[in-house]
């Protein structure tokens, strides 16, 4: 296809220049390109020999739209803070993000549209953030883009407030929209019903949700286990709805996706879904309609096939016409222009509003302010406290100082001591749309989207978020906590109730398991303090990572204030939780070591000085942190963990697998690898063998053989 060769009629006899939603005089050419993403779909595929080609091809007009009508967007600087955020939950067509990004200059090149879904290309089989420029975030586990968008709206409301609290509506440099393409599996799935719900709930105008209802599955039909009115049950949930039928022909019908999009805009006060009736694999001869073009390459005879009805040379791959090229790399002029009168606008608001200003400047640089660690509380050795008060107390003192801490709990926030006192709710907030913010979070019985959502917030950027939850529930956390992970989120998640301490509970809310399989997430760092000291250090650690999510595993039961003074001096004065596991109490030439975490590491203490009664010298390790540990040098650890003395003993409310590789095959581990049962917490630590006297046993068995 050369220069202004037109598009051979569809089967239907329209030119494909209909319906294109254009109103500047663009329609044809718009309709050439429109022609040429379905096209670059079918090839990208097809060079593979995998991937998902009919989404792609079906929503072609869809996402053409919306990157050179309807979003404010500048592909010069993908991270422009004014910037609108686009979110492709339906990640599985991702190839349909990349040609956007392609077409409008983002950076990436027809080579690499080329090298879809290879080693080393910029085009992976599922968008992942901070690898392709203007991918706003990780999608492919369908639901999750939807809920991370709800993050981003929060984050949005919250930054304005906290920033610009007294612009008019539509007039701060803080608003812009989120748009997210949603497919029938992004749909079905629970996370994005518990997000869907938060969102009207709290009332985000400024998200849109695009669900493209194409009636197809991977093993066929959607009626095959979908029945319900979609669009009743979001109004029901507080949503605008609007609905786009196909086109006569089965295709997208542009004209009226415009329209809606209009309407989603002018409904602020409540978020916008738009149901876009589409045929998958549009307008592929044979694949158009099946489920088989969800998921595999349609095939060089079909692609021929298409590319024909489509007015293409059957015979060229990857057929990129000049002037249709030219025309969407026009969307970088109007977003040059949009994002320098937004550069002006910003410094108005900068000469207008200095504190803000300055505070901005430094939640751009990602830096905390200068001695914000003085404000962590001290807490008196020998006193008791469960480090979940310990927790909050931390929380409520930085939260003076750090205005772009906030959180909340799943319905949790006095049990997991999450609530930032004298702070707004914000449901109050969406209520009423006023306010210094909502800076108190409450994300319902909805640990999944609370997980989701945390993610969205951290992705929006500017502010440090913490959520809640009993650890027993971070089950239900955990897709979106790998997902966290995987990015490098720095979140920070609250998980109180940390092991049999629960208690009366029983077994159903009694962790055993978890520590060891939140420990096998990647990247992700987990820390279990031994008490509210090591709770303000863990606080510490978490608020100055910004390459990974942070999992602070806090007690329900009072523990022991601990004397750290011994374990600074040896750490050169340094905290000594920075180094993730160290020595807190030794002796003069040990022959055991006792390694522990959390609230064992008062009973490991205990143990280590009925072993002195025994004549028996004992190294205590406070083990918090694998993660950490593990980052520290070789010479470091050995000082800690000598490998000449493989005399070890480990005690953790927990499954005893993961402490093999600090115990070794001579070690014993002392914990729980069963279920729990229901009594009080001192019953079951004594039932289970969990108390100083066990520990101190184990280590003379050791001692003996």
């Amino acid at each position: 296809m050369t220069g202004a060769t037109p598009l051979s009629p569809t089967p239907d006899g329209r030119d494909g220049t209909e319906d294109t939603g254009s109103t500047d005089g663009t329609a044809g050419i718009d309709a050439r390109a429109i022609a040429t993403a379905r096209v670059l779909a079918m090839d990208a595929v097809q060079q593979v020999g995998n991937g998902h080609p009919g989404t792609a091809m079906a929503l072609a007009p869809i996402a053409h739209h919306l990157f050179q009508k309807v979003m404010v967007h500048d592909p010069a600087d993908p991270r422009w803070l004014g910037r609108d955020r686009f979110v492709l939950s339906m990640g599985h067509a991702s190839v349909l993000l990349y040609i956007q990004l392609y077409l409008c200059g983002y950076g990436l090149t027809l080579d690499d549209l080329k090298s879809l879904r290879t080693w080393g290309s910029a085009t992976p089989g599922h968008p992942e953030w901070g690898h392709t420029a203007g991918v706003e975030t990780t999608t492919g586990p369908l639901g999750q883009g939807i809920a991370n968008a709800v993050g981003m709206a929060l984050a949005a409301r919250r930054e304005r407030h906290l920033l610009d609290p007294s612009s008019p509506a539509g007039e701060s440099i803080f608003d812009h929209r989120i748009w997210v393409l949603a497919s029938d599996g992004d749909i079905q799935e629970g996370v994005s019903a518990e997000a869907s719900s938060l969102a009207g709930h709290q009332g985000l105008g400024q998200l849109t949700v695009i669900y493209d209802a194409n009636d197809i599955t991977i093993e066929g039909g959607t009626n095959l286990a979908l029945s319900e009115d979609v669009g009743q049950r979001y109004e029901a949930y507080g949503w605008h709805v609007e609905r786009v039928d196909r086109a006569p022909d089965g295709d997208i019908n542009v004209v009226a996706f415009d329209r809606a999009c209009q309407q989603a805009k002018a409904h602020t006060e409540r978020p916008s879904l738009i149901i876009v009736r589409s045929t998958i694999a549009w307008p592929a001869p044979h694949a158009q309609g099946t489920s088989a073009a969800h998921g595999a390459a349609l095939g060089a005879d079909e692609v021929a096939a298409t590319k024909r009805v489509l007015g293409f040379d059957p015979a060229q791959m990857f057929e990129v016409p000049p002037d249709v090229l030219s025309h969407t790399r026009l969307v970088a002029d109007r977003g040059a222009r949009s994002r320098q009168e937004w550069n002006q606008r910003r410094s108005a608001w900068t000469a207008a509003n200095p504190l803000s200003a300055s505070l901005l400047q430094r939640l751009e640089a990602r830096e905390l302010p200068n001695g914000w660690t003085q404000h962590l509380p001290d807490f008196e050795p020998g006193a008791a406290m469960a480090t979940r008060k310990a927790s909050g107390l931390v929380i409520n003192a930085l939260a003076r100082v750090l205005p772009e801490l906030w959180g909340g709990s799943a319905d949790l926030g006095e049990s997991n001591n999450t609530v930032i006192k004298d702070a707004d709710s914000a449901a109050a907030v969406a209520a009423n749309n006023s306010g210094p913010g909502g800076r108190v979070l409450h994300f319902g019985i909805r640990e999944h989207a609370m997980a989701s959502a945390m993610n969205g917030i951290a992705l929006h950027g500017r502010s440090r978020v913490f959520g809640g939850t009993f650890l027993v529930f971070s089950d239900y956390m955990r897709p979106a906590v790998r997902l966290a992970a995987l990015m490098g989120l720095p979140v920070t998640y609250i998980w109180t109730h940390d092991s049999i301490g629960v208690g009366e509970d029983g077994p159903t809310h009694q962790p055993v398991e978890h520590l060891a399989a939140l420990r096998a997430i990647p990247n992700l760092t987990v820390i279990r303090p031994a008490d509210a000291g090591e709770t303000a250090a863990a606080w510490r650690v978490a608020l100055t990572a910004l390459s990974g999510p942070t999992a602070l595993i806090l007690t329900r039961q009072d523990v022991p204030v601990l004397d750290r003074t011994a374990a600074q001096i040896i750490n050169g004065g340094d905290e000594p939780l920075l180094r993730g596991g160290y020595i807190i109490s030794d002796a003069v030439n040990p022959q055991v070591i006792v390694l522990a975490s959390g609230s064992e590491v008062a009973l490991a203490l205990s143990a280590q000085a009925l072993l002195a009664q025994q004549g028996i010298s004992a190294r205590v390790v406070s083990m918090a942190s694998f993660e950490i540990f593990e980052q520290q040098s070789a010479e470091y650890r050995e000082s800690v963990l000598p490998s000449s003395l493989t005399a070890r003993v480990s005690v953790e409310a927990g499954i005893t697998d993961p402490w093999r590789r600090y115990v070794g095959d001579h070690g014993i581990s002392i914990g729980i690898d069963h279920y729990g049962a229901s009594a009080a917490a001192g019953v079951l630590f004594e039932k289970f063998g969990i108390t100083a006297e066990a520990v101190a046993q184990a280590a003379t068995q050791l001692l003996s053989r």
